[in-house]
């Protein structure tokens, strides 16, 4: 059996590499290079050479034929210009996903077939499992990686069955310090070697300057909305309304997510799903399901007045105080911001931090509010459209008027959380046990049943 592995130069991908060679397989190795343009990356510099380099000397330790392909065009067009696209309409791809769905699963695959390979093995963190089914045929699992701290299944929940049937992840049953242990004894020249970071293939950039390659930049406001804003608005009014009568757990319903640093355990730890903290789900109409999943939207209105200032009394023009919010800066783009977002806003004059809670592309305006507790921070139920929805184990798809429950993620090193599924004619809706902070059109909500992954979908709304 002849495999492939896609060797980018960094520890994980040699070891791959490393233990299927000592397991008696033939194996190649071949490095995809994806981007060209070093003017984006924050080092300025043409990283993919040192990875080549790297990955060139890895294969030769390891004796096994070294390959190179480059796949900079088939890369733009299926990842880079659909992130564009997205940014553009104001959602936030994850180009990872995109990268292994449309590029090493796809693009790289065949390329490795040529080359007469059977397998392509990468070096990610999840377990593939393979099952009967009971009419014969055989079903791909795709399961979480041993290392709790480094599971990347997310990154694969795109896959289908017929990729994952060429597949293999080699060190998934391993963690990262054996990983790291197996590559020193080796003396690997990658043993060392960072983990990459920023996007697939393309390294660490600054969003915005990268971005600005193709969308332009238009100068806009900052509006911070205040809370007075929410006991005002009648879909939020009415959202909470709907989740009260709907909560049946003991206490008082969370109405936003409580501020804890990212933490590291990514797997479910072999830990129950508990029940559902919701009752009566059965009875929501479609309309009330639109409802809760509809995004805010801020369309608060700022009146000017006249004033004279100074002793000379000159005329000046300013806002009048609105009980709603208020402007209290400029951008460069709503495009380049993100729901969620700190960092990069240039906003002072706040105790706490201040955070995007939404983006208006058309009015070219941010919204923000401040502090981890700002009720615009956190949401409950979000939509996936039927077309964006994917499931790996096609034969688990949910039915118009199922509901079950599973663990979700909306975003990659997001420990799992507990959620109940409504599938309809119109969509997927998803209603989280507790609130979720910065839930953001355009990532991948992906859902788990204890260990494997079941499937993923576009986040809508």
């Amino acid at each position: 059996m002849k495999i492939c592995v896609g060797l980018s130069g960094g520890v994980d991908s040699s070891v791959a590499a490393l233990l299927l060679k000592r397991q008696g397989y033939d194996v190649v190795a071949m490095f995809m290079q994806n981007w060209h343009d070093a003017d984006a990356t924050l080092h300025g510099d043409c990283e993919w050479e040192e990875d080549r380099f790297v990955a060139e000397l890895v294969a030769r330790k390891i004796g096994i034929p070294f390959y190179f392909v480059d796949l900079s065009k088939v890369y733009r067009k299926r990842v880079v210009d659909y992130m564009f696209d997205e940014y553009a309409r104001g959602r936030t791809p994850n180009p990872d996903v995109l990268c292994n769905r449309e590029i090493k699963f796809d693009a790289f695959l065949e390329k490795a077939r040529t080359l007469g390979a059977d397998f392509v093995a990468t070096g990610h963190y999840c377990r593939k499992q393979t099952v009967t089914a009971p009419d014969g045929s055989t079903i791909y699992r795709i399961l979480e990686g041993a290392d709790p701290n480094k599971d990347q299944s997310y990154f694969l929940s795109q896959l289908s069955q017929e990729q994952l049937s060429r597949a293999l992840f080699p060190i998934g049953d391993l963690t990262k310090a054996e990983v790291r242990r197996i590559a020193a004894e080796a003396d690997l020249p990658s043993a060392d070697k960072k983990d990459s970071q920023g996007i697939c293939f393309v390294g660490k950039v600054d969003l915005p300057t990268f971005l600005k390659q193709k969308l332009e930049s238009k100068e806009g406001n900052v509006v911070e909305v205040y809370d007075p804003w929410f006991d005002a608005d009648p879909l939020y009014r009415r959202q909470q309304a709907i989740l009260q009568g709907l909560w049946a757990a003991e206490g008082p319903m969370p109405v936003t997510a409580p501020f804890s640093p990212e933490e590291k355990i990514l797997t479910s730890d072999g830990a129950p799903l508990g029940p559902t903290p919701w009752k009566d789900l059965e009875t929501l109409d479609d309309e009330t399901l639109e409802q809760l999943a509809t995004p805010l939207t801020y369309d608060i209105r700022f009146e000017t007045e006249t004033y004279r200032s100074g002793k000379k009394h000159i005329r000046k023009t300013r806002y009048k105080e609105n009980p709603f919010g208020k402007i209290v800066g400029t951008h460069e783009g709503a495009q380049f911001y993100t729901i969620g977002q700190r960092k990069g806003l240039g906003i002072g004059g706040h105790k706490d931090s201040v955070f995007v809670i939404a983006t208006d592309i058309p009015q070219n305006i941010i919204y923000i509010g401040e502090g981890h507790s700002h009720k615009g921070l956190s949401r409950r139920c979000l939509r996936v459209r039927n077309n964006e929805i994917h499931w790996i184990r096609t034969d688990l798809a949910m039915q118009p008027g199922e509901i079950r429950r599973y663990r979700l993620r909306i975003r990659y090193r997001q420990p799992l959380q507990g959620a109940t599924l409504l599938q309809r004619g119109s969509g997927l809706y998803i209603l989280f046990d507790a609130p979720q902070r910065g839930i953001t059109p355009g990532q991948f909500a992906v859902w788990y049943d204890g260990e494997e992954m079941l499937g993923s979908g576009v986040i809508d709304a």
